[in-house]
C-alpha cells in the first residue's frame, strides 16, 4: 500500500489514453448501448438490464484480479500497480492546486474555468472556493480511501472491485431518465461497498481538524444529504475545517437548494490547501493505522 501511495504522488495519473478506468469507461459505454432497453422499457426490465450488465462488465475482472493474486512473483507486482491505479490522491492536488494559484493571482475566469473541470454545477454560477473545497473532500474519499480500504480488506480484487464500482456509479448512477432504471443497480451497489469507508474518511477528517465541531456537524447535518455517504463526509470535512459549504447551487440550467454543511465562515481561497492538507493528513493516519494493524496480525 505504501509502495502504491509514493508510486501515485511520485507519477500522478497514468496517461489517459493508457489508463486502465479510461479503457473501461469506453467499454462501459459500449455496452450501455447493448443493454439499455433491451429487455424492455419498463422500469424492472431497466433495472435487470444495468444489473446484467454490471455484472458481465465487473465480474471478469475480479476473476482475473484474484487468479494474478495467487501467481507468485506477479501477485505483489500487479497489486501494486492495480492500487495506484485505482488511487487519485496526486490527482487532487493537481486539479485543485491550480484553482487556487488563479485565484492567488486574481485571475477569477481562471479560476471558474479550472474548478468547472472538477464539478458538475454550471460554470458561470459556481462559488470556486467552496465548489473546489467539496468536490476534494468528496472525492477524498472515492478516489483515495476508499480504495485503500477495500484494498486492505480483500487485497487486488477488493480494489478491483470497488474501483470499477464506482467508475459505472459515476456513469450510469444519475437520477436523470436515461438511468433512473438502467443506473439503479451500480447506484445501490456503490452506496453500499462505500458505506463504511466514508464513515472511516469522515471519522479521520473529524480527528485532524475541528474534532468536536466536525462530530456534530456530522451527527446534525449529514442526514439531511441526498447521498447516504457524501452527507458524513462533507459534513465532517466542513466541520473540520471550520467552514460552511453547501447551499444553493445550478445544474444544468436548474437551481437547487443543497443542505448547509460546517460551521463557520464561507470559505476563502486559502481553504483550499487546507483542505487538500486535510486529505493528506488522512492518508497518514491510514497508512500508520493500517501498518499497526498488520503488525498486530503477524505478532
Amino acid at each position: 500500500m505504501l509502495a502504491a501511495v509514493v508510486l501515485d504522488w511520485v507519477l500522478g495519473e497514468p496517461p489517459l489514453r493508457w489508463h486502465p478506468l479510461v479503457a473501461f469507461g469506453r467499454l462501459a459505454a459500449r455496452l450501455e448501448q447493448v443493454f439499455q432497453g433491451r429487455w424492455g422499457q419498463g422500469s424492472r426490465a431497466q433495472i435487470c438490464s444495468g444489473a446484467a450488465a454490471w455484472l458481465l462488465l465487473l465480474v471478469p475482472w475480479i476473476v482475473l484480479a484474484w487468479w494474478l493474486s495467487g501467481v507468485p512473483l506477479l501477485a505483489e507486482l500487479t497489486a501494486v500497480l492495480g492500487l495506484y491505479w485505482a488511487l487519485g490522491h496526486r490527482s487532487l492536488h493537481d486539479h485543485a492546486q491550480p484553482v487556487f494559484r488563479a485565484l492567488q493571482q486574481g485571475e477569477e475566469a481562471t479560476a471558474r474555468d479550472y474548478a468547472a473541470q472538477i464539478v458538475s454545477r454550471d460554470a458561470a454560477t459556481l462559488d470556486i472556493e467552496k465548489s473546489t473545497i467539496e468536490s476534494i473532500l468528496e472525492n477524498g474519499n472515492d478516489a483515495v480511501f476508499g480504495a485503500l480500504f477495500w484494498f486492505a480488506l480483500a487485497g487486488l480484487p477488493g480494489v478491483v472491485l470497488f474501483r470499477l464500482a464506482n467508475t459505472l456509479d459515476a456513469s450510469w448512477g444519475y437520477r436523470s431518465p436515461r438511468y433512473l432504471y438502467f443506473g439503479r443497480a451500480s447506484a445501490r451497489i456503490d452506496d453500499v461497498l462505500n458505506w463504511l469507508p466514508a464513515r472511516l474518511t469522515a471519522l479521520s477528517y473529524a480527528l485532524l481538524g475541528q474534532t468536536g465541531i466536525a462530530l456534530r456537524c456530522w451527527r446534525t447535518q449529514a442526514g439531511a444529504c441526498d447521498s447516504p455517504n457524501g452527507g458524513p463526509v462533507m459534513a465532517a470535512g466542513a466541520g473540520a475545517l471550520g467552514i460552511r459549504l453547501g447551499g444553493p447551487a445550478r445544474y444544468r440550467g436548474q437551481w437547487l437548494q443543497k443542505p448547509w454543511l460546517g460551521q463557520g465562515a464561507e470559505p476563502v481561497p486559502e481553504d483550499i490547501p487546507r483542505a487538500l492538507r486535510l486529505v493528506r493528513h488522512s492518508v497518514g493516519l491510514w497508512l500508520l493505522v493500517l501498518l499497526a494493524l498488520g503488525l498486530l496480525i503477524e505478532t
